[in-house]
């Protein structure tokens, strides 16, 4: 706890305390959760859980947002309200502790799992600097076990560690920061830029976002086996998903699933009827794209995936095996799938709803030069598509052998190649932070 302390309070000493805060309120609650037997006490500490949890998460990410959408509404009536905003720093990482420590006290009150007796454990699991401020979302049943049971060193479990968290280094050094450039130049002077361009443009930023993303969850999951802990896996190849529904069941999976279990069931899920659960599902995705950010472009982007699944659900489609088997079709279907979520991703890129129109229209009607695709910029673009050819290869060969399979096992080859990647394509520039640290 420590440790994870520290490297927390390196970014910013002042929010331990907010963390601290959230971690002993959730600790005393879940035990009174455990010991009382009235429900209609129970749920008063519920609430006060979750209440207290989101109003802080409410402050500190969407105070400004309210403030002024507040302020707008008003405009639209020929009325000006003046808008006080607050200097609020965004805790990084609020997100996703709080949704880890609501995770907690939810599945006490419903009786899954025992409350925690020990607060040094308990402040451990929510503060685990691994996995702290970027996820994989974690749940007390799988996590905060492990912090109250004799770990060992594992030789083959620190190996693996180490070659996954080398795969997400290649993934977020070599790809997403390379991507980040040419993508930067592209949406900043999107109004210059030919139809190609914008479609390239739109394209990067879709596997720029992925190398990133991915990219810190495996050096999540890879460092904590060094250290003897078991993460869950993040992400499962989503681009080669064949549909929007097998999409969200290998993206951001620790957070589709608490989605999942804790608002999409608790309204209903689908036990209410097919109405009511198309109307859950587009709440969920509205929800999301909220989480994702205090933007209207976030919760568009959360609209387009909810209006797309739901085109799929009412084409009734089958459900489908998770092994790969390429075909014709289902490298059609792929291509469509990653193609609508590309498009969506405009809007999660973009700083405005004007930007993200702006974007999309020239696509199709762009009449600027390709500037980013010739030049200069044609070399460090061949480099980024050779290197994202390497990571479909290697996760088409991995999801076509084996079902369901969550991690990436490199051969000592394997990891030499990548290796000397990240070495030569990435070592020697300005890296970006990471995209969901602002989340």
């Amino acid at each position: 706890m420590v440790g994870s302390y520290f490297f927390y309070g390196w970014w910013d000493w002042r929010f331990l305390f907010l963390i601290a805060f959230s971690s002993i309120l959730d600790y005393f609650i879940g035990k009174n959760l455990e010991s009382e037997t009235a429900e209609r006490k129970r749920k008063i500490w519920l609430w006060l859980s979750v209440l207290v949890n989101l109003g802080l998460l409410g402050f500190f990410k969407y105070f400004n947002f309210f403030i002024t959408s507040f302020s707008e509404a008003f405009t639209f009536f020929g009325y000006t309200i003046p808008v006080y905003r607050l200097d609020i720093i965004l805790p990084v990482g609020i997100s996703f502790y709080t949704f880890q420590t609501m995770s907690y006290t939810l599945d006490i009150y419903r009786r899954k799992i025992k409350a925690s007796h020990d607060v040094i454990s308990f402040m451990a699991f929510v503060s685990f600097f691994p996995q702290l401020v970027a996820g994989p979302i974690e749940r007390a049943s799988h996590l905060l076990p492990q912090f109250n049971s004799v770990r060992n060193f594992n030789y083959s479990w620190a190996i693996s560690g180490a070659k996954i968290f080398v795969w997400g280094m290649f993934k977020k050094i070599v790809i997403a920061d390379n991507a980040a450039i040419l993508v930067e130049g592209i949406f900043s002077k999107y109004g210059e830029q030919s139809s190609l361009t914008l479609i390239m443009g739109s394209i990067l930023f879709s596997f720029q976002i992925y190398g990133d993303f991915s990219g810190y969850s495996d050096m999540a999951v890879g460092l904590s086996r060094m250290l003897g802990f078991d993460l869950i896996s993040n992400f499962k190849f989503p681009y080669l998903s064949r549909n929007i529904s097998a999409f969200w069941k290998h993206w951001h999976i620790s957070l589709s699933t608490w989605f999942r279990d804790y608002l999409y069931i608790p309204l209903g899920g689908n036990r209410l009827g097919k109405k009511r659960a198309m109307v859950n599902i587009f709440i969920v995705f509205l929800v999301s794209g909220f989480w994702h950010g205090a933007n209207w472009t976030f919760i568009v982007w959360g609209m387009i995936h909810g209006l797309v699944y739901l085109f799929y659900l009412i084409a009734g489609e089958k459900k489908e095996d998770d092994t790969l088997v390429l075909s014709f079709s289902t490298l059609g279907n792929i291509l469509v799938t990653f193609s609508l979520v590309s498009l969506a991703f405009i809007f999660f890129r973009s700083p405005s709803i004007h930007d993200s129109m702006g974007y999309l229209s020239g696509i199709f009607v762009g009449k600027g030069e390709s500037s980013f695709l010739l030049g200069n910029s044609r070399q460090m673009i061949m480099t980024i598509i050779s290197c994202i050819g390497i990571l479909i290869l290697m996760a088409y060969e991995i999801a076509s052998k084996r079902k369901n399979l969550i991690e990436v096992k490199l051969s000592k080859y394997d990891l030499v190649f990548i290796g000397l990647c990240t070495l030569f394509l990435g070592a020697f520039k300005n890296h970006l932070d990471f995209v969901y640290f602002q989340f």
